[in-house]
């Protein structure tokens, strides 16, 4: 019994043991399914989302495709900058089973590519079927590359795809320096650093391309059949209202006026439409190499080698590379001098504070409370009408002008017109204006220097804008540079119209200012913007600087001036900062360069000139072709063409002639006909030509046998020559042409 016993309670325990074990095991099993469920709903429905992008990019590679930077044009269509065709090389080094392989491929690619051995063969051994080597090769390297590939599978037929050439872009802009401010240039990764590359960087970059690859489960890129390509979208087309031709002409006279003037800090040229704001030139001379917008002038390298630690040369490197980059012409703000005496005039007569008949005493000087202030006459001037105080650039009249307005209604139409407020171009980098207060607020002194342009600071583009309101009239219109935004099947997408802000004076100010300022240069001669043919308006402008060099006190001269005057069409600045040279006047520095660059700019408008009766006298002609005729034929063919003639030599037909044949030669000049070798020899000693009167130059010049070309003369019977371009004591042949410049017989002062 007692054994029985025992048998049942053992086999109840060992029923109650597997009971429990069954609970445990059920209790493990559920709670462990729950966990996992738990688990699984976790990451479907809340890290679902975040482990499929990871999951993509494990298997998926996205390789960028650049796309082609659109292209700027100047308003004739000329092409400034554009992105040209070059080429990635992208290895699959995952097909390169072998060392060999990838030694062979390594030393070849080195080699042509001017790489790294070491370099390329660390790259072979990737396990990829996509490895950037080199980006941007040219078409010799490409053509030298592709050669390679055909050898590379010649030699290992298997090998069929482990080179490949991508498409991609290097910007280029063919005239180098032209516009350099204006433009601006790319970086590395194409995108915009300055100027219109800049501002505009979102319309000209495009839309990127793709390559999407994929992986194996190794993670190793699959070959380029398991490949998606998304095209790139080229970026958009700009065309600028920069006229190639006007720029250069700009850029050919700045740099000629910075060299002969000894400018120790660059110089501004802008010329702008009045009528609608565009600019057609924008100079800061001399610019900088667009394709190579690093490399410094061996004076600026010299500078920073100077610097004593790295550091040092760094920060001296980086302040070069700015300063070269900079846009003077919106940048940079200046004491605006006598050229602001236009708008000074322009807001009492708006206002009727003056008139043409007022009158102005000029003793010499002004004391406006301790301060003296001199007019550059020292005797003073005397009794002036309004027109005499505009020519003579009367200091103290200027100041009786400006207090007849007072500092309220001076600086509203300082406000008005437009010097308060950035103008808004569209380029980057603009400046405020400096102002004695933030509020207007002005004291006595204040005004009285205010109103011949001085101790207040303006940027030469609000200059040359505040000037087209005087001209046009009296509009201020907002200035631009880009004309047109189009994409790659020319349909337009923006375009930049005229915008006019405001009415600063009158439709009838504006004509009696124009007025008052062609006459200006009429009195003025070349040194005060005179070109004959051309009824032209402006004022120049001496300023001076804060700064000191070389001991001496330091200026700003400038021009401002605009074309034709009865009906205005063009503005011109031209703006020198700190000419060291014989000259610092803007009469004798600025004036003559405004007058070369618009002598050559207004026939390339087609503005017809007009020449008085005077006028005609000092025009050049072209001289026709006489070589070949009789000398009887050819004496009669050179009359007819206005010309007298001088025959050397004793043959019968002419053999050669000077001037040549299509030359510029004085009306009424003298053609010298050659009949033979032996009379070609004759020489004539050029004479000094430098000191007279239009008529005594004509003169000396006759009796030796010569041409000349008269510029910069006027009526004014006062006028002396200054300059010639063939020295005297010069061999040269008879008959030739001597330009001689012609200025006042005494400064103009600004």
């Amino acid at each position: 019994m007692a054994k029985n016993r025992d048998n049942k309670n053992k086999k109840g325990l060992l029923q109650q043991l597997r009971f429990r074990t069954t609970v445990l095991i059920l209790t493990i099993l559920i709670v462990g399914f729950g966990a996992v469920a738990f688990r699984l709903l976790y990451l479907t429905l809340i890290q679902g989302p975040q482990l499929q992008e990871l999951a993509v990019d494990q298997q998926l590679v996205d390789t960028k495709l650049n796309a082609k930077r659109g292209t700027i044009y100047d308003t004739k269509g000329k092409i400034l900058a554009q992105s040209a065709s070059v080429w990635k090389v992208v290895l699959a080094p995952a097909y390169l089973k072998k060392d060999e392989q990838r030694r062979y491929v390594a030393e070849n690619i080195s080699k042509i590519l001017d790489l790294d051995y070491k370099n390329v063969y660390e790259k072979t051994k990737q396990k990829s079927y996509y490895v950037i080597v080199k980006r941007k090769i040219e078409s010799d390297e490409r053509e030298a590359i592709l050669k390679f590939a055909k050898k590379l599978e010649k030699k290992y037929p298997q090998l069929t795809s482990v080179i490949t050439l991508f498409d991609d872009y290097r910007r280029y802009y063919p005239y180098n320096e032209l516009a350099s401010s204006v433009i601006g240039f790319t970086g590395s990764d194409d995108q915009g650093l300055e100027g219109v590359e800049y501002q505009y960087d979102k319309y000209l970059t495009g839309t990127p391309g793709r390559i999407i690859t994929a992986r194996n489960a190794n993670q190793t890129d699959m070959p380029f059949q398991y490949k998606q390509n998304v095209d790139a979208k080229d970026g958009n087309n700009i065309t600028l209202t920069i006229d190639e031709t006007i720029q250069s002409i700009a850029e050919k006279y700045m740099k000629q006026g910075l060299i002969e003037n000894n400018v120790k800090n660059r110089g501004v040229c802008i010329i702008m439409d009045v009528n609608t704001g565009g600019l057609l030139a924008c100079v800061t001379a001399n610019g900088y190499n667009l394709n190579e917008p690093y490399e410094l002038s061996k004076e600026a390298k010299q500078k920073i080698a100077q610097q004593p630690t790295a550091k040092k040369r760094a920060e001296a490197e980086s302040a070069a590379l700015g300063a070269m980059w900079r846009n003077k012409a919106i940048a940079d703000t200046y004491y605006p001098g006598s050229v602001f005496k236009m708008c000074t005039a322009s807001m009492a007569l708006n206002e009727g504070t003056v008139s043409d008949n007022s009158s102005f005493d000029c003793a010499g000087s002004v004391t406006i409370y301790d301060h003296t202030i001199h007019c550059h006459e020292l005797g003073g001037h005397g009794t002036q009408n309004l027109f005499q105080v505009i020519t003579n650039s009367c200091n103290p009249a200027f100041i009786a002008i400006g207090q007849s307005l007072g500092p309220k209604r001076f600086y509203k139409y300082y406000q008005a017109f437009g010097f308060s407020e950035k103008t808004g171009i569209d380029l980057p980098g603009e400046s405020d204006d400096l102002f004695f207060n933030e509020d207007g607020t002005m004291s006595e002194t204040d005004l009285a220097v205010a109103s011949f342009g001085q101790n207040f600071s303006i940027t030469p583009i609000q200059m040359v804008t505040a000037c087209a309101a005087v001209c046009n009239g009296g509009k201020v219109v907002q200035p631009y540079v880009v004309k047109s935004i189009t994409d790659t099947n020319g349909n337009v997408i923006q375009t930049n119209e005229t915008k006019i802000k405001r009415q600063v004076i009158s439709q009838s100010v504006s004509k009696q200012m124009s007025d008052y300022l062609e006459r200006n240069t009429t009195k003025g001669g070349k040194n005060n913007g005179y070109i004959a043919g051309y009824r032209v308006g402006g004022k120049t402008g001496t300023s001076e600087k804060l700064t000191v060099t070389d001991g001496s006190e330091d200026y700003i001269a400038s021009f401002c001036g605009f074309a034709p005057a009865d009906k205005p069409q063009v503005a011109c600045l031209v703006f020198f900062d700190t000419p060291k040279g014989a000259n610092y006047y803007g009469s004798l520095v600025s004036a003559p360069v405004f007058v070369n660059i618009m002598s050559e700019v207004l026939p390339y408008l087609e503005i017809q000139a007009e020449y008085s009766s005077e006028e005609k006298q000092y025009v050049d002609t072209v001289a026709g072709s006489y070589v070949g005729l009789s000398v009887d034929k050819a004496k009669s063919q050179a009359k007819a063409d206005g010309f007298k003639t001088t025959v050397k030599g004793s043959g019968d037909k002419v053999i050669s002639q000077i001037p040549a044949a299509a030359s510029k030669v004085p009306t009424g000049g003298n053609i010298v006909l050659y009949t033979d070798k032996a009379s070609k020899s004759d020489k004539v000693t050029v004479p000094s030509l430098v000191g007279y009167s239009v008529s005594t130059v004509n003169s000396i010049a006759s009796a030796y046998g010569l041409n000349v070309s008269i510029s910069g003369a006027t009526t004014n019977a006062n006028d002396v020559s200054t300059s010639q371009s063939i020295a005297e004591g010069k061999k040269v042949d008879a008959g030739t042409v001597i330009t001689v410049e012609f200025g006042g017989s005494t400064v103009v002062h600004d």
